[in-house]
C-alpha cells in the first residue's frame, strides 16, 4: 500500500510500520551518515563488488522510492550494518562507506598544528623582508614599497609640504 505524503506528514510512524525494510534500510543509512540511495550504492558495491551500472539506476530508485520495494542484496547489507551498530563496531568515518561522496575530507593529523606553523613562517618571512628592505634602503620616506628616497623626490616648494616649514607670511 502506498502512503501519500499528507499522510505521512500527519504520521510518519506509519509509513515505518507499514515497510519495515525500508526502515532497516534508513537505519542502516543513518549508523553510516549516508542518504538512502547512497546506501543502496554500497549495498549493490558490497554484494556484486562493481559500482552501480547507470542503465539502473532510474529503475532502482523509482522502485525504491515509489514503491518501497526493496532490493535483497539491500537488505543483506542494512542488516549487516545495523548488526554491526548494535554492537557498536560501524566507524561511520570510514572511507569505504563514504566512496560516493565528492566532497568527503578526512581530518589532517595535527592540522591545525602544521596550519599554525605554515601562517607564522609566513608571516615572519613578509614581514622580516619588509624589515629588511626597510633597513638597506638608504634615506627612505616610507617603509613600504615603492622606496623613494629623498633624492628622487621633487625638493619642496614655498607653500607645500609639511605646515612647520613653510615660512609665515607678512603683509595684509
Amino acid at each position: 500500500m502506498s502512503f501519500g505524503l499528507w499522510d505521512t506528514l500527519l504520521r510518519p510512524d506509519q509509513e515505518e510500520k507499514q515497510n519495515p525494510e525500508r526502515t532497516e534500510v534508513g537505519r542502516a543509512a543513518n549508523y553510516l551518515q549516508v542518504g538512502e540511495f547512497q546506501f543502496l550504492q554500497l549495498a549493490y558495491h558490497e554484494w556484486h563488488n562493481k559500482d552501480l551500472p547507470e542503465d539502473i539506476i532510474g529503475r532502482l530508485f523509482h522502485d525504491y522510492m515509489i514503491h518501497n520495494e526493496v532490493p535483497h542484496w539491500a537488505r543483506h547489507f542494512a542488516r549487516q550494518v545495523n548488526r554491526l551498530a548494535d554492537q557498536g563496531r560501524v566507524d561511520e568515518n570510514d572511507p569505504r562507506y563514504h566512496r560516493y561522496d565528492h566532497d568527503y575530507v578526512t581530518h589532517v593529523p595535527q592540522g591545525t598544528a602544521k596550519f599554525l606553523l605554515a601562517a607564522g613562517g609566513l608571516c615572519l618571512f613578509l614581514f622580516g623582508s619588509i624589515w629588511a628592505a626597510d633597513r638597506v634602503a638608504v634615506n627612505s620616506v616610507s617603509m613600504l614599497p615603492p622606496y623613494f628616497n629623498s633624492d628622487n623626490l621633487p625638493p619642496i616648494r614655498d607653500g607645500f609640504g609639511r605646515a612647520d616649514s613653510v615660512q609665515p607670511r607678512t603683509g595684509p
